[in-house]
């Protein structure tokens, strides 16, 4: 009984000992986060005032964030006496073979502070990454969120955005439809170009400025082959699309405009009731 009675004494007084330590490390603790939060308040209030954008000022903030509170740890360790020298030596061995294992998420981590830096693109715009056409939805630490107009999610590696070619569609805030028709060798060019100039003005989603392009990009050996390239704003492409298409098939119908397929297979004419008698 003796020996258990000197390792009560013992434990009780270790407690006793460390009692102090503990007491002013939790204390440093919770003061030291209060002291971080109104931090991290006062230093994105001033990267609003010097006018970051959106996507920057919430990455810088969680990175001071992370910084803070590890140096708090490492002050919180000190005061209760664990060695911060192996501690660090630990977290390095730690951390290296976890950057060997993620090194593929590194390099997206670096290509995602290169995107939110320099900004070849931000949110909202019109994009087209690796080949993939969308709008930008979110700019993360890893991946940019893009939606297809066929409302598809792609979440691409910042890695492969800047390794690649960016097309930003919204940079210049317009962007270029390109239509094609094809037309009998028969009909009068000037008198569709005039008709699609008539339908493209009375549009109120087609730019004037800059105007549109209206002209024959090739002959073929059974038809004539028009290309229009109205300019739009990003946001009204499809509606643009759908609503020239609509309409140059209303007036060439209405206007007995002879329309061709490239095969060779015409509609010579437009009958009263708008059927195709050929």
């Amino acid at each position: 009984m003796e020996g258990f009675d000197e390792i009560v004494k013992m434990v009780v007084k270790s407690i006793i000992d460390y009692l102090p330590k503990l007491a002013l490390a939790l204390i440093v603790l919770i003061v030291g986060l209060w002291i971080i939060r109104r931090l991290k308040g006062i230093i994105r209030a001033s990267l609003d005032r010097i006018n970051l954008t959106g996507d920057i000022t919430p990455f810088l903030v969680s990175i001071i964030d992370v910084i803070l509170k590890i140096l708090l740890l490492f002050s919180v360790a000190e005061i209760v006496g664990i060695e911060t020298a192996s501690f660090i030596a630990v977290m390095a061995a730690g951390g290296f073979a976890i950057g060997l294992a993620l090194q593929g998420n590194l390099g997206n981590f670096a290509a995602g502070v290169v995107v939110l830096v320099f900004k070849p693109y931000k949110l909202g715009d019109w994009v087209e990454l690796d080949g993939k056409f969308g709008k930008v939805l979110e700019i993360q630490i890893f991946n940019t969120i893009i939606e297809t107009p066929g409302m598809k999610t792609l979440i691409m590696p910042n890695s492969k955005v800047t390794g690649g070619v960016v097309i930003n569609f919204s940079e210049r805030g317009v962007l270029r439809l390109e239509i094609s028709i094809n037309i009998s060798y028969k009909q009068d060019f000037a008198e569709v170009k005039s008709l699609i100039q008539s339908l493209l003005t009375q549009n109120d989603k087609v730019l004037e400025d800059p105007p549109p392009e209206i002209g024959i990009k090739e002959f073929g050996s059974h038809s004539v082959e028009v290309v229009i390239r109205p300019y739009v704003n990003p946001d009204h492409y499809w509606e643009v699309i759908f609503e020239v298409h609509q309409s140059i098939k209303e007036a060439f119908q209405k206007h007995k405009v002879e329309i061709a397929y490239p095969e060779g297979v015409q509609f010579e004419h437009w009958g009263k009731s708008g059927t195709s008698k050929s």
